[in-house]
């Protein structure tokens, strides 16, 4: 019984000094132009960061130890939509108006989506002040995509006579959110997916 209570306390301890041993700063191999990578600290967080040109993408969260050599990353639930209406009006056109307001005027033009109607789904492109007209009487839905982190779409119902809507960009838009993404760890070397490229198997290597 006393052997079987030691095994007991014994499995905890070695899986918290295989973690103590397996934290610290993994960078992405092999990906030209791109910087990425890990930050396992010693507390049970991580930091993600994703550099490609001029989009920089983050994200954060815990991580555990499956055994010595699976490392599981969890964040906390992706929040149900990236952008927000913040206003709707009806007025007299036949013609759906939409917006993105945002202080950084540069990026404004990334906005794309699409109006559906009961017969038809249309696509539309933001200009550079943000604003785009489509011709439409009625429509069912409105869909927002941020083209620089094409995650998803955000949708929202169209009530009423409403034709004239302004959206804003949600602070997380460009979070990178982590459901029990798996990495195995091999000497100082972290493999698995990449959260935001194509590929099966990537390499992540400690600095």
């Amino acid at each position: 019984m006393k052997k079987i209570a030691f095994i007991v306390v014994l499995l905890p301890v070695t899986i918290l000094m295989y973690a103590q041993n397996i934290a610290g700063e993994y960078y992405l191999q092999g990906v030209m132009e791109t910087a990425s990578g890990f930050q396992l600290n010693g507390d049970s967080t991580f930091q993600f960061f994703f550099s490609y040109g001029a989009l920089d993408r983050y994200g954060e969260g815990k991580w555990s130890l499956q055994s010595d050599s699976i490392v599981i990353l969890n964040s906390e639930k992706r929040p149900p939509l990236d952008f927000k209406l913040k206003k709707q009006t009806s007025v007299k056109e036949n013609l759906f108006t939409i917006k993105i307001d945002d202080a950084n005027k540069n990026i404004l033009r990334y906005v794309q989506g699409y109006v559906k109607t009961k017969s038809s789904t249309i696509p539309f492109e933001m200009n550079d002040d943000g604003e785009t007209n489509v011709k439409a009487q009625q429509a069912d839905s409105i869909a927002l995509i941020f083209t620089l982190c094409p995650d998803r779409y955000s949708v929202f119902p169209v009530t009423g006579s409403n034709n004239n809507f302004v959206f804003a960009f949600e602070p997380w838009i460009a979070k990178v959110f982590f459901e029990n993404f798996i990495l195995k760890y091999t000497n100082n070397t972290l493999q698995g997916k990449h959260p935001l490229l194509d590929g099966i198997e990537y390499n992540y290597e400690k600095e």
